[in-house]
């Protein structure tokens, strides 16, 4: 990492990481790569979010799983559809893979929850 590219710790603490839930997954038929999630992260109704995991994951794999969700994205239109975060994943040779929580973790941290 160049020291161009450090952020400072106000500059972190200023993303707001949560654990998700997502509890509705489809695909979005007009896109190869997109999926539409329904992800709960702790507030009144599920946010929209759009993620590019088609090809990697598929409805039935993401329905129920906990995941982590930069909340405070500037939301973005895709496929007509507004996206309101991102849920994060680390890259492999350009295919995604989701964090995971551990095991005997993952029904002990409830949506909503920060990360920092």
């Amino acid at each position: 990492m160049s020291e161009d590219s450090s952020v400072s710790y106000k500059d972190f603490k200023k993303l707001d990481i949560r654990v998700g839930l997502i509890v509705e997954a489809e695909d979005l038929e007009k896109s190869d790569h997109l999926l539409r999630l329904k992800v709960d992260i702790g507030e009144k109704k599920p946010r929209l979010i759009i993620a590019g995991l088609k090809g990697y994951y598929t409805p039935r794999q993401l329905k129920n799983k906990k995941v982590i969700v930069l909340a405070n994205l500037q939301p973005r239109k895709m496929m007509g559809l507004e996206s309101q975060g991102m849920l994060l994943a680390a890259d492999v040779d350009e295919k995604p893979f989701l964090l995971k929580f551990h095991k005997d973790d993952v029904d002990k941290i409830p949506p909503g929850t920060p990360i920092s």
